[in-house]
Formats: structure tokens, sequence, C-alpha cells
């Protein structure tokens, strides 16, 4: 049984974390507390896991998982968010966490990442990865960049949707907002522009 402490400011979302965890037979939630309660709450009930939600950048999530890792080694974190932001993301990295998700992950990928995190191995979102090191396009939010990036791949509109877990209908409307935004003639124009903008890295 995986000992799991779940720490999440909001209420509601805190007790969705908690009811997807204990749906799940090896895993049991010990303790849910806001974020000020992370660490004393894992100090008391010394999970394998502190699931720490991060709400924007420089907050006290990241913190707690460094003192964690230093004072109660036996326990790994997973940190969500549901930020795209650099700061946070190269924070988290460089911290060393066990686990680092977004918050919008289908319900199934937080069960497997604590069981990951737990074993011992390091979860990271590859979203997370590119924004830690992409120089930040000021036209494109996040997930167009990342719905362009896969159709320069040459990645059909069926085949993107299922990738990033949106319906088709969503993945055109983002395309379509991309080569507005970016004044492009068509898709392929919108990928010449991003990839000379240094945005598809």
């Amino acid at each position: 049984m995986i000992r799991v402490v779940v720490a999440e400011d909001l209420h509601m979302i805190r007790g969705a974390l908690v009811a997807l965890l204990e749906l799940e037979q090896d895993l049991r939630v010990v303790a849910d507390v806001g974020c000020d309660g992370a660490m004393a709450a894992a100090l008391e009930h010394h999970p394998e896991v502190a699931v720490i939600a991060v709400g924007e950048p420089r907050s006290q999530g990241i913190s707690t998982a460094v003192r964690l890792k230093e004072e109660l080694p036996s326990c790994k974190t997973l940190i969500l968010t549901n930020l795209y932001h650099p700061a946070v993301a190269r924070e988290a990295l460089a911290a060393q966490v066990g686990g680092y998700l977004l918050k919008d992950a289908p319900p199934v990928e937080l069960a497997r990442a604590v069981r990951r995190v737990a074993a011992g191995h390091r979860v990271v979102d590859p979203h997370l990865v590119r924004v830690a090191r992409d120089r930040r396009c000021p036209v494109l939010t996040p997930r167009e960049i990342d719905v362009l990036r896969l159709a320069a791949d040459g990645a059909e509109i069926a085949e993107i949707a299922a990738r990033v877990h949106l319906s088709v209908g969503t993945i055109r409307n983002y395309l379509t907002s991309t080569v507005t935004k970016l004044n492009a003639r068509n898709r392929l124009d919108a990928v010449r522009i991003a990839r000379e903008a240094g945005w598809l890295i």
C-alpha cells in the first residue's frame, strides 16, 4: 500500500484528487491539507509520496518539496500545476522533485505517476520540459504552440487530438486561432513563422 499526502489549497480540487486516488486499491491518502500544511502532514504521517499543488511561480510548493527531500528523504514528491510557466518548470526541474504533472492530464495519469514516483522513478510531463527551455511566444498560448509543434512534425488533426487528449474540433480551433494570431496564410505558413521565430524547439 502506497501512503499519500495530498496538499492543495482549493477544497473542491483537493477533494477530487483524494477521490481519484482512493479509487485505486494500492493507494491510501493518509492526509489531505492546504499547501501550507504539507510539510507538517508529511512529517506526521511519513507517506511514500506527497502530492503538492503549485498554484503560481515561486509558490511554497516547490520549496516544500526541497525541504521534504532534505528532512524526509523517504517521501517522494509529485508536483501538480495548471501553469505552463517557464519559471515554475525550471524551478521544479532544478529541485529534482520526483514528479511534475499538469492538472489537466488524464485522471489515470495521476495514479500512474504516484506509483512511478513511489518506485523511485522520475515522472515529468514532456510539455513542461519544453516550456522550461522554450523561448516564450508572446502571441500563442503554450497549448497552441504544442499543437502547432505536432502539426509541424506531420501529425494529422486526429492524431494530434489523440496525443493531447482533446477533441478533433478543439484541435481545429487551436490551429485556426494560431493561423489568425500569426497573420499566416495557412497552417504551413504558421509553422514557418513559428520555426523562424524559434518557438518550435
